[in-house]
């Protein structure tokens, strides 16, 4: 990444405890570029009206933008058709949206929905409720000694009975970049449809919803330098075709009576009932554009060369365990340090102007798995510098026992 691109970010010019700022949790939430903050401030400015509700001038300039980052994001993701793009509040009502509108159709009593072991919990527990409510069975594909999910792994747990599957494309606890095109092969030559948790991988590396064939595809904004609140689900068209609205309301209809039928709009108008975040859309659309600026195998690039780099010198320290494979590519890493809770290390770390995530990180079967309490999560964006990494490296050689290594060496919640 050029030099200049740190200059994008506002907030990074801040100092943290007397240090310059290093913001290492960006797979939690990641910074806005003033081009993102600009879009948003100019629609509120400028455009501020609902979209699809009137034909004064200023609803129809709110829904030209609206519809204008669909079609942005549409082509982002390389999907055939807008109508495909459905903005929701993020991944994890993507994810419900789909269970409880598509996927709760298909599951009876003693049916199947397969998930891997590192999901993230909006990618586990909407399926889980599922099956509670329908007694059917979800079964977990396990990952190997490493955290690693394999194709065949999740292929030989599909059976005559599964009706449904979901995979993260990247794990948001070790940064696995999963083999999600064989297990969308594998998938579909049984006819079962998959729906991808993209949270992580929108922003480190081009994606292709076609190529990958994925049936739906879950992202959110947050997450990719654009505004919160906001999301996408991606779904093939065939698909949302005959998925039911979680949500009914204004909008999502085009005939109402009091007891006759309701004629319904299509999708994606259909799933997106009541007022549409319009300035989170603009806003996200504004994020495509500056990631498609810097070029998404640049971005890639970059984001695997820092973890790279965090690997190699946190492999390098006595007492420090990383996670997952040998060679990370999915833009984050988690660690621990032998004898320390990973909160300490945290607070160590923030002290210092180093911004990670600590814990559990939304994905405790997983870190269970892994046979700790938590781990502290390093993740990079396109801002993130070889300097800041070297700077978290040397600061975790520097971490000491704290509170939480003394007095709670095991927990990973205090009761309130």
């Amino acid at each position: 990444m050029t030099s200049d691109v740190r200059d994008h970010f506002p907030v990074l010019a801040q100092q943290v405890e007397g240090h310059a700022l290093a913001y290492l949790d960006n797979a939690a939430t990641t910074q806005k570029p003033r081009q993102v903050l600009d879009a948003v401030v100019r629609y509120y400015s400028e455009s501020n009206a609902n979209v699809g509700r009137s034909v004064h001038a200023m609803s129809m300039r709110a829904t030209d933008a609206y519809e204008a980052a669909r079609e942005t994001v549409r082509a982002f993701v390389n999907a055939a058709d807008a109508a495909e793009i459905v903005f929701t509040k993020g991944t994890t009502e993507s994810v419900n949206l789909v269970a409880e509108g598509f996927a709760a159709q298909m599951v009876s009593a003693g049916d199947e929905i397969v998930v891997s072991g590192m999901e993230h919990h909006s990618n586990l527990l909407p399926w889980r409720r599922l099956c509670e409510r329908k007694g059917a069975v979800l079964r977990v594909v396990p990952t190997d000694a490493d955290g690693e999910l394999s194709a065949e792994a999740f292929a030989g747990h599909l059976t005559p009975r599964t009706r449904f599957a979901a995979v993260a494309h990247v794990s948001n606890v070790q940064g696995t970049v999963n083999p999600v095109r064989e297990i969308a092969a594998a998938t579909r030559a049984r006819g079962v449809p998959l729906l991808v948790d993209g949270a992580q991988a929108v922003a480190h590396r081009p994606v292709d919803v076609q190529a990958l064939g994925a049936d739906f595809y879950c992202f959110s904004g947050h997450k990719m330098y654009g505004p919160m609140g906001i999301g996408v689900l991606y779904g093939r068209a065939e698909l949302l075709e005959r998925m039911d609205p979680l949500l009914v309301g204004g909008g999502m209809v085009k005939e109402v009576t009091v007891e006759g039928p309701l004629a319904v709009a299509k999708a994606p108008t259909l799933f997106e009932g009541g007022t549409p975040n319009i300035a989170g859309a603009v806003g996200l659309a504004a994020a495509v554009e500056y990631l498609s600026a810097l070029g998404m195998d640049r971005v890639r690039d970059h984001d695997a060369e820092l973890t790279a780099r965090a690997a190699a010198g946190l492999r390098a320290l006595d007492g420090v365990r990383v996670f997952g494979a040998q060679q990370p590519s999915g833009g984050l890493i988690s660690f621990g340090v032998d004898g320390l809770h990973p909160y300490d290390v945290g607070n160590h770390l923030s002290a210092h102007g180093v911004m990670v995530r600590t814990g559990v990180h939304c994905a405790m079967p997983f870190v269970d798995s892994l046979g700790v309490v938590g781990t502290v999560r390093a993740s990079f964006g396109v801002y993130n510098t070889p300097e800041e990494v070297d700077r978290l490296v040397e600061r975790v050689a520097t971490a000491e026992k704290g509170f939480w290594s003394n007095e709670h060496p095991t927990q990973r919640f205090l009761s309130l």
